[in-house]
């Protein structure tokens, strides 16, 4: 038989699961709409009240992450892996943060990032086999690290053929980035083109494509991916900020940026591409084009999510002074 105590023990237990969920799943809300500054205020404010979990610690990380906080978003992140030691995604975004550190070292500190890196993905992909993002990373991990971290070619091709099995066209993207580090851009645009024909034209296929012909400095090409991306099936907005992001960097079509921009923010933003980064963007296409006035609105609303981003602050400061 249940005593009174034990059942208000388990009311209890049951309430604490309960706030827990609903602190996560408005974080997430935040996070999605690039409302940072709220996200990590509830966030702390669930971690100051000392009944931390793993989710509500691996959003904090992933907000720090979206601020380029590698230290804050570390430390978070461990903590999430610490709790929920298999959880997948969990170590996915640790090994993400660790990556973000490495390029970011000396040679020594990122030798020893990069084998963290390494033993992050692959315990992702060990705890979830099927999950096409972590056997990308993992791809992306091998064949961008030299073999004294664990890097190597036959690796990644061993990865791209286990994507193949649960997302052919993807594989394909694995293949590609291999061709171009041998600088075999013949092979790596018919690579990147059997990814846009078996995904049926995704997007995602294009802006790849798109990135390649970027990096081959055939700009004209690249618009022209950039316009088939625009008018495809788009399960990924984030795709139209990396899009803007493309032409702005090759100094390119900046109404056409601007609209895909304005597209993005009235489509509803997404974490990948947080929307104080798209309004940061947005601002800077419109001071290119001589509206500063406009530029300083966005960069104030850009501000007004995440206030201690430090560059739309200088930004602000340029078209205002």
């Amino acid at each position: 038989m249940i005593t009174r105590s034990s059942k208000v023990f388990f009311a209890l237990l049951t309430l604490m699961a309960t706030l827990s969920a609903s602190v996560a799943d408005s974080a997430k809300g935040m996070l999605a709409a690039g409302r940072i500054d709220e996200a990590i205020a509830e966030l702390n404010s669930r971690h100051s009240s000392s009944a931390a979990d793993a989710e509500s610690s691996n959003l904090l990380c992933r907000a720090y992450f979206a601020l380029e906080d590698w230290n804050r978003a570390e430390s978070s992140c461990r903590k999430a892996v610490a709790l929920d030691p298999v959880n997948s995604g969990f170590h996915l975004w640790l090994g993400r943060v660790y990556g973000e550190k490495a390029e970011r070292a000396n040679f020594l500190a990122a030798a020893v990032l990069a084998a963290k890196v390494r033993g992050e993905f692959e315990r992702a992909v060990e705890l979830s086999p099927k999950d096409v993002d972590a056997r990308l990373d993992l791809a992306e991990f091998y064949l961008a690290a030299p073999a004294v971290v664990g890097g190597g070619e036959q690796k990644a091709r061993e990865q791209a053929q286990y994507i193949a099995t649960l997302n052919p066209s993807r594989e394909h993207w694995v293949y590609a980035r291999i061709a171009e580090q041998k600088k075999d851009a013949v092979t790596a645009e018919r690579e990147y083109r059997l990814y846009i024909d078996l995904s049926q034209s995704d997007a995602e296929a294009w802006l790849n494509l798109a990135l390649f012909l970027r990096r081959q400095k055939r700009f004209g090409e690249m618009e022209q991916a950039i316009v088939k991306l625009s008018q495809s099936p788009m399960p990924k907005p984030d795709v139209l900020v990396e899009a803007a992001e493309m032409l702005y960097r090759a100094g390119r079509k900046y109404p056409f940026a601007t609209e895909l921009l304005h597209r993005y923010l009235a489509s509803g933003p997404v974490e990948a591409a947080p929307a104080f980064k798209a309004r940061y963007l947005l601002g800077l296409l419109l001071e290119k084009q001589g509206d500063r006035a406009g530029a300083a609105d966005e960069y104030r609303a850009s501000l007004s999510l995440a206030r201690n981003f430090g560059t739309a602050q200088q930004a602000l400061n340029r078209v205002t002074h």
